[in-house]
């Protein structure tokens, strides 16, 4: 995802002048490419995030279209007054690209994981939250965020992530993308862990229990009329996301069908814990630590849409 990201932004600066990027001290060779094209655009701010994000508002108030980039917890929690007051409240068209995002870094053990990232600025008023669920997503929701006259947090994944899409696709900020369509069960997923989505569909294919699998890949705007079809039309409606399951896409989703008061289906938010990992290990390990398996989200999936349409089978014939 970041090669796809560094790529994309090399191509999008050399014919916008006003793209500038701001590095928290990371991607110097990522970035090799981008700053002999823009050489004069390009910041090393240093581990100095909080100054990083002041210095990115005061360049989109003067009509530039500044991007920030370091690792999503320096990014993100550690600056997170600065995104509050200078960005957010001011409205400025600032793009904050934290990668790493979720458990990528997990073997740095806990000051590199990010699993309340999305809870934290979804929360603030005028952020716009876009997880791409792929490369190819990456570099379409780069350029969405950039025709974005306010704040976009822009959480990516870490490298090594696989294509899901064989092609571009009409993506817009706000709007889910339908990879597959399914009778039984709806999996919506958001961030680097769709392709985990899809393996978990495959599996429970296997079973019979066809799913759709959607890349929710905007959190905030939710695509409502998306979650009003697919909680209409489905008996079970499972969130994925490499993130807690406080606050994220399952709690949006959440907070969305508490407020609209009825639905078909039945939630089931699958993410990590409400809890710290305090063990290192590689991203695998990670996700099969908190159950981020495709053969365990199959295994959730698959127990709960039985339960359900057994419960609804018995009501019936009650």
């Amino acid at each position: 995802m970041r090669n796809a990201f560094a790529s994309e932004l090399t191509a999008l600066a050399a014919g916008d002048d006003r793209i500038v990027l701001l590095s928290g001290d990371i991607g110097n060779q990522l970035f090799e490419d981008y700053k002999r094209k823009a050489p004069r655009r390009f910041f090393n701010c240093g581990v100095a995030e909080a100054n990083m994000m002041g210095v990115a508002a005061g360049l989109a108030g003067c009509g530039l279209k500044p991007i920030t980039y370091t690792i999503t917890p320096f990014m993100t929690t550690r600056c997170l007054e600065q995104i509050r007051v200078d960005v957010c409240y001011q409205n400025l068209p600032v793009i904050i690209v934290g990668v790493g995002g979720g458990l990528s870094y997990a073997s740095l053990n806990a000051t590199h994981h990010s699993c309340e990232d999305i809870a934290f600025l979804r929360m603030l008023p005028n952020m716009t939250v876009v997880c791409p669920g792929d490369p190819l997503e990456v570099r379409q929701a780069l350029r969405a965020a950039l025709d974005i006259n306010g704040p976009v947090y822009l959480r990516l994944g870490k490298k090594g992530e696989p294509l899901v899409h064989s092609q571009l696709t009409d993506f817009k900020i706000g709007k889910a993308i339908v990879l597959q369509e399914g009778e039984h069960v709806c999996l919506l997923s958001t961030g680097n862990i769709l392709p985990v989505a899809v393996q978990a569909a495959a599996l429970l294919a296997k079973d019979g229990i066809t799913a759709r699998v959607v890349s929710m890949h905007t959190v905030k705007p939710l695509d409502v009329a998306l979650l009003s079809d697919v909680f209409d039309r489905f008996p079970l409606v499972a969130t994925l996301e490499e993130h807690s399951v406080l606050g994220g896409l399952g709690g949006s989703v959440a907070e969305w069908l508490a407020d609209r008061g009825h639905g078909y289906a039945r939630l089931l938010r699958i993410g990590t814990a409400d809890a710290f990992m305090y063990v290192a290990g590689e991203q695998d390990f990670a996700r099969e630590y908190f159950g981020l398996t495709a053969e365990s989200i199959a295994t959730r999936v698959r127990n709960l849409y039985r339960q359900t349409t057994l419960k609804a089978s018995s009501t019936s014939l009650a």
